[in-house]
């Protein structure tokens, strides 16, 4: 439910920040037609500028939004929930996701993750690598 309630907050935040910058393209517009109507060439160059500067800021604004709504959405999924999707989607490929994870090496607790001595021997490999560049 918390989860819910911060990915509503987010989605607000966005929404108020997107009316603050539309706000401000009107009176960039605003300014950008009165400058062309008196083709002030420093006038026009100046509002172009302040044009570029808000719309370099909404591109931040806009990544920034999008990352705290994807972190906020992916971090509050429970693994359990994760967990048993992986398992429906074995399922109904046919895979046998049980039997790879039983035979797991010790030291990893999930697939993909190194054990110990695995990561010993990577190790003993840079360090032969790094000496052989010495």
């Amino acid at each position: 439910m918390a989860s819910r309630v911060d990915a509503v907050a987010s989605k607000v935040q966005t929404a108020v920040t997107m009316k603050g910058v539309a706000k401000n393209m009107t009176q960039v517009t605003k300014a950008l037609d009165k400058a062309l109507s008196s083709m002030d060439l420093q006038k026009v160059s100046a509002v172009m500028d302040k044009f570029e500067t808000q719309v370099q800021n909404l591109d931040v604004h806009t990544s920034v939004m999008e990352d705290s709504m994807s972190s906020a959405t992916t971090l509050t999924t429970p693994q359990e929930q994760v967990d048993d999707l992986i398992l429906q989607i074995a399922e109904e490929s046919g895979l046998e996701v049980q039997d790879q994870l039983s035979q797991l090496p010790a030291g990893a607790s999930a697939l993909g993750e190194t054990s110990v001595r695995s990561q010993e021997r990577e190790d003993q490999l840079s360090r032969r690598l790094a000496a052989l560049r010495n």
